[in-house]
């Protein structure tokens, strides 16, 4: 049951090992745990932000929440708009803004059947007139802001060329409010987040970063870019991508928490895909401190540190040992005894994918100390970090050595606590199980010590569980579990016994590797 679990999407190519089992199954996995994650984070990084002045929430426009009262207001303030006097069309403007900045519900479709967009275009074109300018893409933002109709509006006015161009405006806070719309347009999907691509946006965002630009700026900026690394079908247009991440690599040292988190954001979103691109991220210089960010006591930093680093762990075996050489386990041992679940199942998920790597891999997780923590989940995690907690021990039984498996049994005591999941109500966390059992099964027999080892799995009880298995719905489990039963507790010749069948890439193998027990024989 080894494999390396990259997908955090169905829809998306997935990378695997070689010795990888069940792909379409393990990519539907990947995408449940994500997918839980993300709705439990969701408020943690906003695709969208509305730009809302706090000294405006007083104001009697925006308070008043009277029908009759706020379409007067509406209209007088649409009236102004349309005036030709300059003095009349600020007024207008900066009241139509103050509508969009309701703390809530601002009335963005009543402002579009208004007709205030095209206005609004046509005061971003007022270079004279830079206050004018701001107000004008001020509402646009908030616009934006809202539903993918309401941005839609906002894109079909060809908004998105004029942003991009007021990113090199003289006026800083032009500038920085052209970036926020440019934001909520490219957060809003695929679609959008390309069209903003293609009228050359990243070159403008380089080059307002490379100024000694203010906090406030280069947090919409970094905010921004995540935005443009976001989203699939289709993928962001990786050439265009890759010139975003040296500067980000680079504001992963900021002191601020919440650059920090955004470039960590966008990272997760490269990484989230294949080897190569993963690789462009590793080659930056990023994964030392994205490692170190593992002890960020911000969750908003973790998340997605964390995600990044799993990302990168589910590539090549390389990039797997540039993780563990930056001084990973031991971070992600401390992340097991984390307070919040998720941290914790995605911390297992993580280890899971570095135990479907090679052997020295796995010796480098043991000798961490980590399976102690993995048996402490295994008694007494939620259950979703039990899940993640089985596949980390069926893959160190599938790829490991015969003294690494051993380690798991006799020094980890890690066989009970796994065998209590086979009384779960999840048939697929009962089939990660059965697939490990097989795996130490199969070893232990070769090596001469499968009658004490028999013993001892009947004595925790984990043979009742496995007879009962035998009567269960789903034909994977009631044939795995039948199988050992009949192979192991049944009065069989020993020959027939040592040729008993072990899954290897999802299917039964007929030719052990002969192994030796050692030479102080067994002590379970």
């Amino acid at each position: 049951m080894l494999v390396r679990r990259r997908t955090m999407n169905m829809e998306r190519k997935n990378s695997y090992k070689s010795n990888a089992i069940n792909t379409d199954d393990s990519r539907s996995r990947r995408h449940t745990v994500i997918v839980e994650l993300r709705k439990s984070k969701k408020e943690d990084h906003l695709f969208k932000r509305r730009n809302i002045n706090e000294n405006d929430l007083v104001s009697p426009i925006k308070e008043s929440d009277c029908q009759s009262p706020k379409s007067m207001y509406m209209d007088e303030t649409f009236r102004a708009m349309c005036s030709e006097d300059p003095q009349m069309q600020f007024s207008g403007m900066l009241g139509a803004r103050k509508f969009l900045s309701r703390q809530k519900n601002p009335p963005i479709d009543e402002m579009i059947d208004l007709g205030i967009v095209p206005l609004c275009i046509e005061f971003l074109q007022k270079t004279e007139y830079p206050h004018l300018q701001i107000e004008a893409a001020w509402a646009l933002t908030n616009i934006a802001s809202g539903n993918s109709n309401q941005t839609g509006c906002v894109v079909n006015h060809n908004a998105v060329p004029l942003f991009v161009k007021l990113l090199y405006s003289e006026y800083s806070n032009l500038a920085e409010q052209c970036v926020w719309a440019l934001g909520n347009i490219a957060g809003d999907g695929p679609i959008y987040r390309d069209i903003v691509i293609q009228n050359n946006a990243i070159d403008g965002i380089l080059q307002l970063l490379y100024k000694d630009t203010s906090l406030s700026v280069q947090r919409n900026l970094v905010w921004l870019m995540s935005n443009l690394c976001r989203n699939k079908n289709p993928i962001p247009p990786f050439e265009e991508v890759k010139r975003l991440l040296p500067i980000l690599s680079k504001l992963l040292w900021s002191s601020d928490e919440q650059v920090i988190t955004d470039v960590c954001w966008a990272l997760s979103y490269v990484t989230d895909d294949n080897d190569m691109k993963t690789q462009a991220v590793i080659d930056t210089g990023a994964l030392p401190r994205l490692v170190s960010l593992l002890d960020a006591n911000h969750p908003g930093i973790l998340v997605p540190a964390l995600r990044t680093v799993g990302n990168i762990v589910t590539g090549t075996d390389q990039q797997t040992d540039a993780v563990i050489a930056a001084g990973a386990l031991l971070k992600l041992k401390k992340l097991l005894k984390y307070q919040k679940p998720n941290i914790v199942k995605e911390t297992s998920w993580t280890l899971s994918n570095i135990t479907a790597g090679n052997r020295d891999q796995i010796q480098a997780v043991i000798d961490s100390g980590i399976f102690e923590e993995i048996r402490n989940i295994l008694k007494h995690g939620d259950f979703k970090s039990q899940k993640e907690a089985a596949y980390v021990v069926t893959n160190t039984s599938t790829g490991g050595t015969p003294q690494q498996v051993m380690a798991l049994i006799e020094k980890y005591q890690i066989l009970k606590p796994l065998c209590d999941l086979l009384e779960a109500n999840d048939q697929h966390t009962i089939i990660v199980v059965l697939s490990g059992l097989m795996q130490i099964f199969g070893l232990i027999n070769r090596m001469g010590g499968i009658e004490n080892f028999c013993v001892v799995f009947e004595e925790i009880g984990a043979l009742d569980k496995l007879e009962k298995l035998q009567q269960h719905e789903n034909e994977d489990i009631y044939k795995k579990a039948f199988i050992i039963i009949d192979t192991y507790f049944s009065e069989v010749d020993p020959v027939e016994a040592d040729l008993a069948p072990q899954e290897l890439d999802g299917t039964l193998e007929f030719n052990p590797n002969e192994s030796k027990a050692p030479g102080g024989g067994f002590t379970f």
